[in-house]
């Protein structure tokens, strides 16, 4: 799980470049905060689960579907809070960090494990 992790953080990297390329700095920033939008709540839904496995007689469906909510609206939120974070957001840059950095899990399947 933590492999997916770093994975997204090497695709958040690629998206900020390409934000720098598109956009300038602004750009850059932009789709830093959209990969940090992706990255952040990954990283404590994988932080979660692990604690949730380690439990005994913990229900580990109900972790999963819980963790997976929470990281969904914690997503949303960092996206709304990306205009009081940085109020010259680029709205594209911050799609294209979001959209490049969400495509890291496709490229998860062929880290072995």
């Amino acid at each position: 799980m933590y492999k997916v992790i770093v994975l997204q953080l090497m695709a958040a990297l690629i998206g900020t470049v390409l934000g720098m390329v598109a956009f300038g700095t602004r750009g850059a920033l932009s789709a830093a905060l959209g990969g940090v939008a992706c990255v952040l709540p990954a990283w404590l839904f994988a932080i979660r689960l692990h604690a949730a496995s380690k439990r005994p007689g913990a229900s580990y469906a109900l972790a999963f579907f819980l963790g997976e909510l929470i990281k969904i609206a914690l997503s949303i939120g960092l996206l709304a809070a990306a205009r009081l974070i940085y109020p010259d957001v680029h709205w594209g840059a911050v799609v294209i960090g979001l959209v490049v950095t969400l495509q890291a899990n496709v490229f998860a399947f062929l880290v072995k494990t």
